[in-house]
């Protein structure tokens, strides 16, 4: 073997030896990199099983109790302007009856309310009484009704001193006809309740306007105006 030749095979034996040592470099490099990605993943993981088991999640609080949620479902029976009144005949506080055809020839405003001697209701019952005078000079009467019975109507009444006519219709036939009994919402339960209602019947006897889901604040005044102008 020539001189020229032995140095090409020491090169070449030398060249070999460095990438065969860089090679295996790399492969300890990955492995070593490999070995702290997963024990970083490991920790990790551990830390967030930790958390969690520290500090479970909190349940969502309950909505406030004292927050009342009324929302009208659905409706019985509707009511159309211009159409006739249904016609009622029912007892009221001092044991007469009353009943639509009395008032022919006069305006008649009857406010559906949902319970006597509840704090809305009495409201409601208040400020209709306070105006009796204002709306018996616009030639109109004033009718309250709900469910409650005449007994429960005569005490309400008397606590609050009050001059309305208030209607007792336990049978729910007036309610369901003029479309005031229906499906109600309260804290995420349903039941079947009386929906607060306005409705103005003109002389002849005819729906002339209708109030839903009624706001009592400044609504007496609101019907007397519309009576007036009826």
């Amino acid at each position: 073997m020539s001189k020229k030749t032995r140095k090409k095979s020491s090169k070449s034996a030398s060249t070999a030896k460095v990438k065969k040592a860089k090679a295996s470099k790399r492969v300890a490099a990955r492995t070593s990199t490999a070995s702290t990605a997963g024990k970083a993943t490991k920790k990790a993981k551990a830390k967030r099983a930790t958390a969690k088991t520290a500090s479970p999640r909190k349940p969502a609080a309950p909505a406030a109790k004292n927050k009342k949620i009324t929302t009208p479902v659905r409706m019985v029976g509707t009511l159309v302007e211009g159409k006739p009144a249904p016609a009622f005949s029912l007892p009221r506080d001092g044991g007469q009856l009353v009943s639509l055809s009395a008032y022919a020839g006069r305006k008649l405003v009857i406010f559906f309310y949902p319970r006597a001697d509840t704090p809305g209701c009495t409201l409601e019952a208040i400020a209709f009484s306070r105006l009796a005078n204002a709306f018996a000079a616009a030639q109109t009467a004033v009718l309250g009704v709900s469910a409650d019975p005449v007994t429960a109507q005569e005490a309400f009444r008397d606590k609050h001193e009050l001059t309305v006519p208030l209607v007792s219709d336990e049978k729910l036939g007036m309610l369901k006809a003029y479309g005031v009994w229906g499906e109600k919402s309260m804290y995420g339960k349903t039941f079947m309740g009386i929906v607060r209602t306005t409705v103005l019947v003109d002389a002849n006897g005819k729906v002339a306007r209708v109030w839903r889901n009624v706001r009592v604040d400044g609504h007496a005044d609101e019907v007397l105006a519309a009576a007036r102008l009826s």
